[in-house]
C-alpha cells in the first residue's frame, strides 16, 4: 500500500474520534477570514482543502455564498456532513486529493489549506498541491496555508523531517499517522517553488502559516 492510501485509510479509521476532538476553529483561521476574506468584494466561492469535520468550512460559510469541503477521507467527510446538519450551515462535500483537485481553474475566491499538506508523502506531491491551489484560485483570490513545523515544542530537530505521530483510540489502540514536519525555511521554499505568491508568513502555536495568492 502506498503512503497516500495509508493516510486515507488511517483517517477513515479514526475519523469519528478524531473529529470529536476538533470542535473549534483555529484562531488563525478566524483571523484570516475576518481580516483577509472579510474585506474581499463579495466572495462567492470558498474552499476548505483537507476539511476534516468542516470546522473551518463553517467559518468560511459565514462570509461566502458557496463553500466546498474537500478531503481524501470519506470517514472525515461524513463527520463534516453531520456537523453541517447539526449547526445548520451549507457546505458541498467532495472526496479528492490535494495534489489533484477536482475543481475548475480560477473559481475559488478564498481557501484554507490547514494542517493537511504535511500529510503528503513527498516534496513533489506537496508542491504539486500548492500548484493546484494556485490553479483553482480566481484572479484576486487568497488562501491560508499551514503546516506543523520544527518550531513546535514537541520537536528538537531544526531541519524538516518525516515521522509518524500516534493517534490513540478509545480503548488504547495506537494508530500511526504520517507527517512531514517542516522547518520554516523549507516551508517558505516550497511556497516559492510553487505558482503561489506569499503575502505574509508567520509562526504561530508551532505551525507555519502563510497567506498566499496566485503568482501574477
Amino acid at each position: 500500500m502506498d503512503r497516500r492510501s495509508e493516510v486515507r485509510e488511517t483517517y477513515d479509521r479514526i475519523a469519528t474520534h478524531f473529529a470529536s476532538t476538533r470542535e473549534y476553529a483555529w484562531p488563525e483561521v478566524e483571523a484570516f477570514v475576518d481580516e483577509d476574506v472579510g474585506g474581499a468584494d463579495s466572495p462567492k466561492f470558498g474552499l476548505d482543502l483537507g476539511c476534516g469535520n468542516c470546522r473551518h468550512a463553517e467559518v468560511l460559510a459565514e462570509r461566502i455564498q458557496r463553500v466546498v469541503g474537500l478531503d481524501v477521507s470519506r470517514g472525515l467527510l461524513e463527520t463534516g456532513r453531520d456537523r453541517a446538519l447539526e449547526r445548520n450551515f451549507s457546505v458541498d462535500l467532495v472526496q479528492g486529493e490535494a495534489a489533484s483537485l477536482p475543481l475548475r481553474s480560477d473559481v475559488v475566491d478564498a481557501a484554507v489549506y490547514v494542517a493537511t499538506i504535511h500529510h503528503l508523502p513527498t516534496r513533489r506531491a506537496r508542491v504539486a498541491s500548492l500548484d493546484e491551489l494556485a490553479r483553482v484560485l480566481a484572479p484576486g483570490g487568497i488562501a491560508l496555508v499551514s503546516a506543523w513545523s520544527t518550531a513546535h515544542d514537541a520537536f528538537d530537530e531544526t531541519a524538516g523531517f518525516d515521522t509518524t505521530v500516534e493517534w490513540t483510540l478509545p480503548g488504547g489502540e495506537a494508530v500511526d499517522r504520517f507527517y512531514h514536519i517542516y522547518d520554516p525555511g523549507e516551508f517558505e521554499a516550497d511556497l516559492e517553488a510553487s505558482a503561489l505568491e506569499i503575502v505574509s508568513l508567520e509562526i504561530s502555536s508551532g505551525n507555519c502559516y502563510a497567506v498566499v495568492r496566485p503568482s501574477p
